[in-house]
């Protein structure tokens, strides 16, 4: 063989080699991270039922101090909480040693401080599960339970961003309004039979007040993010104008993404991924209210897209405000990891899980079968969403990995 042959034949035998081995390491990686992803995904479904049981493990912590510790930059509780059925418990009945108005905000709520020192924000039933919200997708009071079954949705996603909620019952006339300051006790009335409190908000109104059932209220609680974790509040870069007849840059201009690219903190690191699970996250919901947003002060853009907030969901399960998906279509990304997990709980997994995580909530069924179909239809949305930016961009640019390592030292 010639020397020139031999040379072009080397040439050839180590592009061979080079695409293979690339082709190969990619190909372990990317089969790794999916095993890894589909692990995760039976991890999570395996302990998907919470029992609320007071045993703790932790004999010498109290469950606030345990879902204190919990709380990293980029979660707010680990993948396996043992004690969250513990945590859940007294959530729903510690004593409530305090009552006073919620925080500011344009719907009502109260603060409570449970036994032990833990802040908790209730808020109150105003709908029945079947009641259906009419009008623009952000109308309506919040809904309590909306709280609740986006907690569970943010488990069952593996996103681990939300804070924990569980419902609650509350006594008005013997728990709350014995230790109310004077600001709430001064909103109560009774209606008929039944007491009442409206509260202090922007929206909140004498003639609008929230009513028991007798002196018996339903409504949800939140568990209070811990003091050394001081939140920044963002502008969504999504947000809505609220104002008829003027639309969001967003809504008209086909090349926003690229604009949101260049501006900090998503023009690197992870936020702009996490707006993207988030409008995920809040497509399944139904909640087009995500205004603005929260996360840890001083993080540069490190920390996670805190989901707080959730109430303005599950209001009309007949709407697919496909708008709320203007993230994910608009920049055409979405992390491996969510993508993967969207996969695993199609067709019909993610309804079922849903109402198994749901289950023993004591206010069990917190959604109405309705709702939870449209939860399942709105996945297969999302999935085809996904599936219209990998035929026109290709998988590689719109799969991107981000797995940051986290720390619960």
């Amino acid at each position: 063989m010639k020397l020139k042959q031999r040379v072009v034949l080397l040439a050839i035998l180590l592009v061979i080699f080079i695409f293979t081995k690339v082709f190969l390491i990619d190909n372990l990686d990317t089969s790794a991270a999916n095993r890894e992803d589909q692990r995760a995904f039976h991890r999570m479904m395996a302990g998907l039922r919470v029992e609320l049981v007071p045993k703790l493990d932790h004999t010498l912590q109290s469950p606030w101090e345990i879902a204190a510790q919990w709380v990293v930059p980029r979660e707010v509780y680990p993948e396996e909480t043992p004690e969250l059925g513990a945590i859940m418990h007294a959530m729903a009945t510690k004593k409530i040693i305090k009552a006073d108005v919620g925080y500011k905000g344009t719907q009502l709520k109260a603060l409570l401080i449970l036994e032990g020192g833990q802040k908790v924000v209730f808020k109150p039933k105003r709908y029945n599960r079947d009641y259906v919200v009419e009008g623009e997708p952000y109308a309506g009071y919040d809904r309590h339970n909306a709280e609740v079954a986006a907690f569970h949705l943010d488990r069952i996603l593996g996103f681990r961003r939300a804070p924990l909620v569980v419902g609650r019952f509350v006594n008005l006339r013997t728990e709350i309004k014995p230790v109310a300051t004077e600001q709430l006790l001064s909103t109560f009335l009774t209606v008929g039979n039944n007491t009442c409190f409206y509260g202090k908000c922007y929206y909140c109104r004498e003639t609008e007040p929230a009513c028991a059932d007798g002196d018996t209220m339903e409504g949800s609680v939140t568990l209070w993010l811990p003091d050394v974790w001081p939140l920044q509040k963002h502008r969504h870069p999504w947000g809505r104008t609220y104002r008829e007849g003027k639309l969001a840059r967003w809504e008209y201009d086909e090349s926003y993404c690229d604009a949101v690219k260049k501006t900090s903190p998503y023009d690197s690191g992870p936020r702009l991924l996490d707006i993207i699970d988030t409008a995920v996250f809040d497509y399944l919901i139904g909640n087009a209210d995500r205004h603005h947003y929260e996360s840890f002060q001083d993080d540069e853009g490190a920390s996670m897209l805190l989901l707080l907030d959730n109430a303005k969901s599950f209001g009309n399960p007949s709407l697919d405000e496909r708008s709320i998906l203007a993230p994910l279509y608009q920049c055409c990304i979405i992390r491996v990891s969510t993508w993967n997990r969207l996969n695993y709980l199609k067709n019909g997994v993610l309804k079922s899980a849903l109402k198994a995580a749901m289950a023993h909530d004591p206010i069990s069924p917190v959604l109405s079968e309705p709702h939870l179909d449209a939860v399942d239809q709105r996945l297969l949305s999302t999935l085809a969403t996904v599936k219209q930016c990998t035929d026109q961009f290709g998988a590689d640019a719109v799969l991107v990995e981000d797995r940051m390592p986290l720390s619960h030292l």
